[in-house]
């Protein structure tokens, strides 16, 4: 997933960068950092782990926590 489709995926869902963070347990500043796509502090390359994809693709197929429903 890269920064580009990680905003994609966000505004597709409507939320607001810390909206997207409470619903992946993720601080605010991690989202900002992902959709930016580099550090502020040495613009290295941030990469989005294959959880937060994962759980990116949840959300937006409306699917509940495992063992949370159907």
């Amino acid at each position: 997933m890269t920064s580009d489709d990680f905003r994609a995926w966000r505004k597709a869902l409507g939320l607001t960068q810390t909206a997207a963070a409470q619903a992946l347990g993720l601080g605010k500043s991690t989202v900002e950092l992902y959709e930016a796509g580099k550090r502020r502090d040495n613009g290295a390359p941030v990469d989005i782990p294959h959880t937060v994809a994962l759980a990116c693709s949840a959300l937006y197929h409306r699917l509940s926590p495992w063992g949370e429903g159907a």
